[in-house]
């Protein structure tokens, strides 16, 4: 019974808790004594604007990326639910972007994607819905440490993570909470603050 109640505190302080600094995730090598950690790779995207959006895009920024597609039946509505609380707290603060990648890029044509930012009344100054190869896009994820990819089996034609995954300026992974879980988005939000005020 004590073991099961320590438990059960632990989980609640894991729950409550935030780092002073939030650790760089990945693989890392050492080259010439200096520390080299995983970065995402220089990509090129089309945002719902027709914009080209690239890694340069998000220079300087925080940014939080996620992988859905329009008309998902399972956990999209629900982690867009979500990003929209990142999108109301973050949309004046410059330094913060968000990024969800289409990963049904033959039905979620620029057109398509811009119709969605619509009706969620949000602008991409903010919030960019991007498209393009999907073998970039499916790779990409891996970079984020997240994955999507066609499969017929599964409901809408794709399997995806619902993950909310948080990049630094640098494009280097520093945390991630469950897209569809409201409680874990709140913790990743404080997340975002600790990385807003980390001095380099």
């Amino acid at each position: 019974m004590r073991f099961l109640l320590l438990i059960f505190a632990l989980g609640i302080f894991a729950c409550e808790y935030t780092p002073a600094k939030l650790p760089i995730l990945g693989e890392r090598d050492f080259v010439n004594g200096d520390t080299v950690y995983h970065t995402v790779r220089p990509f090129s995207f089309i945002d719902q604007d027709s914009q080209q959006v690239t890694e340069k895009t998000f220079g300087g920024k925080v940014y939080v990326v996620d992988f859905f597609f329009t008309h998902c039946p399972t956990i999209c509505p629900k982690v867009t639910k979500q990003m929209l609380r990142l999108y109301e707290k973050y949309k004046d603060d410059s330094r913060v972007l968000l990024l969800s990648h289409s990963i049904d890029t033959r039905n979620d044509t620029v057109g398509r994607l811009q119709e969605y930012a619509r009706n969620l009344d949000v602008s991409s100054k903010s919030w960019h819905f991007v498209t393009g190869n999907s073998d970039s896009i499916y790779s990409i994820a891996a970079d984020y440490f997240s994955f999507a990819k066609e499969d017929a089996e599964s409901p809408g034609g794709f399997v995806h993570s619902g993950q909310l995954i948080l990049a630094d300026k640098h494009r280097r992974i520093r945390a991630f909470c469950d897209g569809t879980d409201e409680k874990d988005v709140t913790r990743f939000m404080k997340e975002i603050d600790v990385l807003l005020n980390e001095k380099e």
